[in-house]
């Protein structure tokens, strides 16, 4: 018998990133920790859910401070008929399965190249699939993502089958939070 996902409802205003293309249109969402608490993990998350009853499926990115913050698509925003600034309400819970990443292109190139990095990546979880490629993503200069992917290429050649040494919650580091609010 398969158990019962918990599912939490809330009511949260759609923010506007303060940095986003003009023609861009997602807002995001930061949830309520006693929300954020359901999921299994604080690092990356799957989610499903419903904004005023429109089902979703989203990743939580952590927020740095032991909770999550998703993305909300501008298809999603037409579909519910909200806009930026609206309060609406979500029913959410954590996805059966979580989602598999997408892996980086240059991530790809590097483990086309190699044999051995691809059948470790392959033999890995999900969950060390979602870190390895959330620790490259998370960089913030290109030089340090070009170093992560060459890094990656390395350790899974060698056997390494997860990232140490990354906070995928962001906590400890601060370095993962949710885009600033923008007017």
């Amino acid at each position: 018998m398969k158990a019962a996902i918990a599912e939490s409802s809330f009511e949260a205003a759609l923010c506007r990133p303060a940095e986003v293309q003009e023609n861009d249109r997602w807002t995001f969402v930061v949830l309520p920790k006693p929300v954020s608490e359901v999921f299994p993990r604080r690092g990356r998350t799957s989610m499903q859910g419903k904004l005023n009853g429109h089902p979703f499926q989203a990743t939580l990115e952590p927020d740095g401070q032991l909770s999550h913050w998703f993305r909300v698509p501008a298809t999603l925003m037409t579909e519910a008929g909200v806009a930026i600034g609206d309060t609406v309400t979500f029913d959410v819970a954590p996805a059966p399965s979580e989602q598999e990443p997408l892996v980086p292109p240059e991530l790809d190139k590097v483990l086309d190249a190699s044999p051995p990095a691809r059948a470790n990546w392959d033999a890995t979880t999900t969950i060390a699939r979602i870190d390895w490629v959330h620790w490259i993503e998370s960089a913030r200069q290109a030089k340090t993502r070009a170093s992560r992917v060459a890094d990656a290429g390395d350790m899974l050649a060698a056997g390494k089958k997860r990232v140490c040494c990354f906070d995928p919650s962001g906590f400890y580091s601060k370095s993962l939070k949710p885009p600033r609010e923008g007017s």
